[in-house]
C-alpha cells in the first residue's frame, strides 16, 4: 500500500478555529483577494484553499450553510456542477496539470476540515508533485504563493 503523507497540514489541523463559519463570513466582505475568492456564482463561489495539497488547489461552496449534500436545492447543485467543470477547465488551461483530483468530504470522519459546510475540492496534480520532501524534511513546495496563484486565475474566472 502507498501513502500520502502531507505532514505540512498539521498546522491546519493544530491552529485555533476562528469562530462562526469561514465559508458563510468570507463572502460577506468585499476583500476577495485577501479571501482567495476566486469567482461568485448565484448559489455558490470559487475560494482557494489557504492550506492547499499543491498550487490551484480550489473549492467550490454553497453560500448557503448546508452539512448535507442531500440538502442543497437543485439551484445550488447545478450552480456547483457548473462552477466545478469551469473551475476543471480553467485550471486544465491555466496551470497545465497532468490530472485532477474532485472530491467532496463529508464528515469529520471522511476527512473534512470544516465539516458543516458542505463543498468540493479541485486539486491540480502532476506527475512527480509527491516526492521526499514532505516525508523527510516536513516541507511542502509549492512553486507559486497563494496570492500569485490568485492573480494568475482571477482574470480567466472572470470571464465565466
Amino acid at each position: 500500500m502507498d501513502y500520502l503523507w502531507a505532514p505540512w497540514r498539521m498546522e491546519y489541523i493544530l491552529s485555533p478555529k476562528p469562530h462562526g463559519c469561514i465559508f458563510c463570513d468570507k463572502p460577506k466582505q468585499e476583500a476577495d483577494r485577501e479571501n482567495l475568492i476566486l469567482h461568485r456564482g448565484d448559489h455558490c463561489f470559487v475560494i482557494m484553499n489557504y492550506y492547499p495539497y499543491n498550487n490551484g488547489h480550489l473549492m467550490i461552496v454553497p453560500y448557503r450553510h448546508v452539512a448535507n449534500l442531500e440538502d442543497l436545492t437543485e439551484e445550488e447543485r447545478r450552480d456547483m456542477m457548473a462552477l466545478l467543470a469551469g473551475s476543471a477547465k480553467i485550471i486544465k488551461n491555466a496551470m497545465n496539470p497532468d490530472g485532477l483530483n474532485i472530491g467532496m468530504n463529508l464528515g469529520r470522519t471522511a476527512g473534512a476540515g470544516i465539516d458543516d459546510h458542505v463543498h468540493f475540492h479541485i486539486v491540480p496534480r502532476w506527475d512527480g508533485d509527491t516526492n521526499f520532501m514532505p516525508i523527510f524534511g516536513h516541507t511542502k513546495v509549492l512553486p507559486q504563493g497563494l496570492y500569485e496563484s490568485w492573480d494568475a486565475l482571477k482574470p480567466r474566472f472572470d470571464a465565466i
